[in-house]
């Protein structure tokens, strides 16, 4: 049976995400994936390449999805909450990609390093730029930006450690309530402070 380069790639995926990048090996990842270690690397040099290409396709979906509601003709608070929703829903539908981009990136030699967060940088940019056009509209007030964008990815980046699909919020409901706590904060409000927002897609 011939086995993709993405098979590969999603079985170390999971690898990495349950032993750590440190603690899984080639031969862990070859086991996983149903092959023999030497052939292993007849697709893959090393466990290098295999997370520098895990990190970059992982940054190239949550990049292109935040384009497709930065593109979107709404304002930009709806546009903020659908970018959440979107960014979240990845992140949980994905985990163990998620994982692997949050967690080990640390990991990668420093060449590799430095690429992986001139990328990361851009991608972050998109949401720097989303609040500064919410800034820009009077629709968001922030001392810093770029404190306020490391907030929110924080809180959802954080959402992989304790998120569980049969639990009893889904992604996308979760997204809901980081929202509120992010444009109405957490003082007394009517309910019909809260606007609904259309689904992304």
């Amino acid at each position: 049976m011939s086995i993709s380069r993405d098979q590969i790639l999603d079985s170390a995926a999971q690898v990495f995400c349950q032993k750590g990048y440190h603690g899984a090996s080639m031969a862990d990842i070859a086991q996983a994936v149903g092959l023999q270690k030497a052939t292993l690397y007849h697709h893959f040099k090393g466990k290098q390449e295999i997370l520098s290409e895990l990190l970059d396709n992982a940054l190239s979906l949550v990049t292109d999805n935040m384009t497709h509601v930065i593109q979107m003709d709404c304002p930009p608070e709806e546009k903020l909450h659908l970018a959440m929703r979107t960014y979240l829903q990845t992140l949980c539908e994905q985990s163990n990609l998620s994982s692997v981009l949050i967690m080990e990136y640390r990991s990668l030699d420093q060449n590799l390093y430095n690429r992986h967060i001139r990328n990361r940088d851009r991608f972050e940019k998109m949401w720097r730029d989303l609040i500064q056009e919410g800034v820009g509209a009077g629709k968001f007030q922030c001392e810093s930006i770029p404190m306020t964008v490391r907030a929110l990815l924080g809180v959802m980046n954080w959402t992989i450690n304790w998120y569980r699909p049969d639990g009893n919020l889904s992604a996308e409901r979760i997204a809901d309530q980081f929202a509120d706590l992010f444009m109405l904060g957490i003082g007394p409000r009517t309910h019909s402070s809260r606007k609904k927002t259309t689904r992304a897609g």
